[in-house]
């Protein structure tokens, strides 16, 4: 435990400055952009001369870059992400009404991927060479390369435009009256398609990591002595070698983490699912810097929360790992 929260302690003190780099290296290229939220608000609704000065004066746009990031910076000191233009709300608001159905749709594709990727590989790596190995390996390198638009596309026109079976879009029922149980069923239905799009990508990634991984460790000398002492093969395979090959696959959830949240946001907007993918998109096209700032800040905290949580795992998988982090 202590080596844990040593461990914690050292990655929290360094993602400080972390996220520091990403909230100004990503307010100035947001100011290296053409425009800004009143010219976005102008081309939609029209306005005259006084009334574009009045906006930018009201939204603080007639400030200097760095005025205007000296301000930012000193109302996150205060946990205060600012007021959204585009909404006339709270940023933090807005955001916390997204969040969870971001978190649900990357959590159940992440099992997805990670718990389906893993036994597939575990069924390819327990014989190499094989042909159930080559036809696991062969699919999966064909799934990897579908991009992750055009297989959402094609389970939409398939399962809900043919079949019919789940709903094309949206996280949940419009104004349904549904609670409890039957709601949480509704969204499951939502999210079917969505989860499948995001996590049959990843799936194929963690099952090549794990087929790689099973197959070097068949070749390591303590698997030639539990087979030598008459070990049945089964429990070689899920005790000594799958339990072997399963460190780098967790250390690939974490840095997977990043391109889960990003190909979220493709994945949400072709489902229509109202997630912070969606909310980027809204705040790019209104040019709305303080809650695009936001939704990336909170992103990094997330990245950073999921490695964190990696590297604890990994520390109790590994004793080595975590005993020479804490001591470094």
């Amino acid at each position: 435990m202590k080596r844990a929260l040593l461990l914690l302690r050292r990655r929290l003190i360094g993602s400080i400055p972390v996220l520091l780099i990403v909230i100004v290296g990503t307010f100035l290229l947001l100011e290296a952009a053409p425009g800004d939220a009143v010219d976005a608000y102008v081309v939609s609704t029209g306005g005259d001369a006084g009334m574009i000065e009045a906006l930018r004066q009201r939204w603080g746009l007639d400030q200097s870059p760095m005025t205007r990031l000296a301000t930012y910076l000193w109302a996150l000191l205060h946990f205060d992400l600012g007021h959204s233009v585009t909404f006339s709300r709270p940023i933090l608001d807005v955001i916390l009404e997204r969040l969870p159905n971001t978190l649900l749709l990357m959590g159940s594709a992440t099992a997805l991927s990670f718990g389906l990727g893993s036994a597939l590989g575990i069924v390819a790596g327990a014989k190499p060479g094989s042909f159930r190995d080559r036809f696991l390996s062969i699919g999966s390198l064909a799934l990897y390369a579908v991009p992750g638009f055009w297989l959402g596309l094609v389970l939409t026109v398939v399962f809900s435009v043919q079949l019919r079976w789940f709903p094309i879009s949206g996280i949940e029922t419009i104004a349904s009256g549904k609670t409890g149980l039957d709601r949480a069923l509704d969204i499951g239905r939502h999210l079917v398609l969505p989860v499948a799009a995001l996590g049959f990508i990843y799936l194929a990634l963690y099952l090549r990591m794990m087929r790689a991984g099973m197959a070097e460790a068949w070749r390591q000398d303590f698997v030639l002595a539990a087979k030598a002492r008459g070990i049945a093969r089964p429990r070689i395979v899920l005790r000594h070698v799958a339990r072997n090959a399963l460190l780098p696959l967790v250390t690939m959830l974490g840095l997977q983490s990043a391109q889960m949240l990003g190909g979220s946001v493709v994945i949400e907007t072709v489902f229509s699912v109202p997630g912070l993918g969606r909310l980027a998109q809204e705040a790019v096209a209104s040019r709305d810097t303080p809650l695009l700032l936001g939704i990336i800040l909170v992103s990094a905290v997330l990245v950073i929360l999921i490695n964190l949580i990696v590297d604890i795992l990994y520390a109790f998988l590994d004793p080595r790992v975590g005993a020479s982090e804490a001591a470094a």
